[in-house]
């Protein structure tokens, strides 16, 4: 895992190297053990911060050139496969270490990029630079785990892991995108490829972007690959499903596990977590498994990832974060982020990544499952409430789910904000049309794997890449969400507990329907019966929580920080805003001026 960045130009720029030794000084958290770049020409550079994970040789550091010379990259991620791929071109091409690095770059000289592309499993993103057909390719992992921004300027391309590196060459200024805002407050963070920064956009998911070094504001942006549509069979062998599913999971565990350093996991105690505990602690004789939370009973779950070390006989550690030191990190991680921090257990996640440096150098999270195996019950029940109420009629699908999902309502954000509405505009329109394409089962699924899954990996990799700490997810790896997506029945995901519930539920909303009438996550948790105790499997999920509310007289002490922003109502007062939102909501408001404060006041041109 590790930090890459660039600047690409037909003319030449300006004090090149010292803008790339900028640049790659702002990532050194991402990859302390090297730091690197290549200088292409007078307007092109390439840098990468690395961090050792596979072949620790420095034979393996970048920028990497191929054998030819043709192929230079600067990669961010991991292949987890590159073993079977490289089988594919020993006879293509002489191999000098033992890296993923070199399999890629010995893919793209003999084989092309798409078919590298097609052939790989792993979490990437990647920057190539093809000496013959003079162009540069920004490419990304198919559920965007691995970040990557660019920026076009003056027909110059500027491209990094993290915004600030882009603010660190010099060539860029931050200015706030004030219609991020409301997006910002419907989802919790920004939908790509936009970010707050204006002009400054990220690759989106499964997507290649290719920059011709003579024009580079001619680019040309497509997709490798695409979400698959879902199973609605109805026959179908339970069991069989059940004992295939297993055999992938296994798999997949065994897959991300792959590394020349030691591989840990993130056990909250949920399904999610222990689950890949249970499958890793088979991997290995000696796992390292890792919890935090809080000193009120109600706010931590070690009792149950106790169990489930126990169990496994992990190597297991415990943390409690305090209320003092949470509110100390809040504007400590923000200037790390880049973006207001938008969920508020990104700050104990955070803390908990610096406790697992000491120990590990990768660690398996379970982001991921709740999105293929739906197990946000309440909104993936909204089709079945939807067809089967008198909303059918009123409204569409669209703007029903839409006033479910979003985190503050439509009307909150009109009266408490003034900023332009572009992106809800944008947004509104394609998913609209998009909507009436597929089966709203289907639409909800493909929501939360373009939308929602993206808020909870840039939170995974931020708040442990700041401690130089690969983390994987293996429920999103691409081979499993096609296997999930077409083998698994869809009523095997989110199942009703009885064949009559299906009637029986009709005038219910989804909040009197889940986990009473059905079990979401149904065919994961039978996967799970064969390593894990009932309590762990079958207990409500709790999700990650932080105890604001016990927490209220920091909140609005804090919140004073809201006074005079331009992004608010001029009739709004802190007084409302404080009465009017919920805890989490507050914290939101508050972690957007704290980000402003902290970004938009200097100028980073040199």
């Amino acid at each position: 895992m590790c930090g890459i960045s660039g600047i690409i130009s037909n003319k030449e720029i300006y004090r090149l190297n010292e803008r790339i030794i900028a640049m790659v000084s702002s990532q050194h958290h991402r990859g302390p053990d090297n730091q690197g770049y290549i200088t292409l020409n007078r307007g092109c550079v390439f840098g990468h911060n690395r961090l050792k994970i596979i072949d620790l040789s420095n034979s393996a550091n970048q920028p990497f050139t191929s054998n030819s010379g043709n192929i230079i990259i600067v990669f961010n991620g991991e292949i987890y496969n590159y073993q079977a791929i490289k089988k594919e071109l020993i006879l293509e091409y002489e191999f000098h270490t033992k890296s993923d690095t070199e399999v890629m770059a010995a893919a793209i000289e003999t084989k092309g990029l798409d078919w590298f592309l097609k052939m790989s499993n792993g979490i990437f993103s990647i920057a190539i630079y093809d000496k013959s057909k003079r162009n540069i390719t920004l490419v990304r992992d198919r559920s965007g785990i691995k970040p990557l921004f660019y920026c076009v300027v003056d027909n110059i391309l500027i491209f990094a892991s993290e915004i600030k590196a882009i603010l660190a060459s010099g060539l860029v200024n931050g200015e706030m995108e004030y219609c991020a805002i409301d997006d910002y407050f419907a989802f919790r963070h920004v939908r790509e490829p936009y970010t707050f920064f204006k002009n400054i956009y990220c690759v989106e998911s499964a997507t290649k972007i290719i920059f011709p070094i003579d024009n580079i504001s001619n680019y040309c942006k497509s997709r490798y690959w695409e979400i698959p549509q879902l199973n609605f069979q109805k026959k179908y062998n339970e069991l069989d499903c059940i004992e295939e599913l297993n055999r992938k999971l296994s798999n997949t565990v065994k897959m991300q596990m792959v590394a020349d350093v030691p591989v840990g996991t993130l056990l909250s105690g949920g399904l999610d977590s222990s689950l890949i505990t249970a499958l890793a602690s088979y991997k290995t004789n000696t796992l390292d498994t890792f919890s935090i939370g809080f000193k009120e009973k109600e706010y931590n779950e070690f009792e149950y990832s106790r169990l489930v070390a126990k169990n496994f006989k992990t190597n297991h550690s415990e943390y409690i974060l305090s209320e003092q030191d949470y509110f100390k990190q809040l504007t400590v991680l923000t200037k790390s982020k880049d973006a207001p921090l938008g969920v508020p257990n990104e700050i104990p996640l955070y803390e908990l990544s610096k406790k697992i440096s000491g120990f590990d150098k990768v660690i398996l999270s379970g982001e991921g499952a709740d999105e293929i195996f739906f197990g946000y019950g309440r909104i993936f029940r909204s089709p079945y409430v939807f067809e089967n109420s008198e909303n059918k009629i009123k409204t569409s699908f669209y703007d029903y789910f839409s006033k479910r999902y979003e985190y503050i309502p439509r009307d909150l954000r009109d009266r408490f904000l003034s900023v332009p509405l572009d992106l809800r505009k944008k947004f509104d329109k394609n998913l609209k049309k998009e909507f009436i394409n597929y089966k709203n089962e289907e639409n909800v699924f493909r929501f939360f794997l373009n939308y929602h899954i993206k808020e909870l990996l840039i939170r995974l990799d931020y708040t442990t890449m700041q401690s130089s700490l690969e983390s994987r997810v293996p429920f999103l790896d691409h081979t499993l969400i096609d296997f999930v997506s077409k083998n698994i029945p869809n009523e095997l995901k989110l199942k009703f507990n009885l064949n009559k519930n299906k009637f029986k539920c009709k005038n219910l909303s989804e909040e009197e329907i889940s986990e009473v009438y059905d079990t979401p996550k149904y065919i994961l948790k039978k996967v799970a019966e064969r390593y894990l105790p009932h309590d762990i499997i079958y207990r409500k999920k709790i999700g990650f929580p932080v105890p604001l509310q016990w927490w209220d007289k920091s909140l609005q002490k804090t919140a004073q920080i809201l006074k005079n922003r331009n992004w608010l109502n001029v009739d709004i007062s802190v007084e409302e805003i404080v009465n009017n939102m919920s805890g989490q909501a507050l914290w939101m408001f508050i972690c957007l001026a704290i980000f402003e404060d902290n970004y938009f006041n200097k100028n980073y041109r040199w």
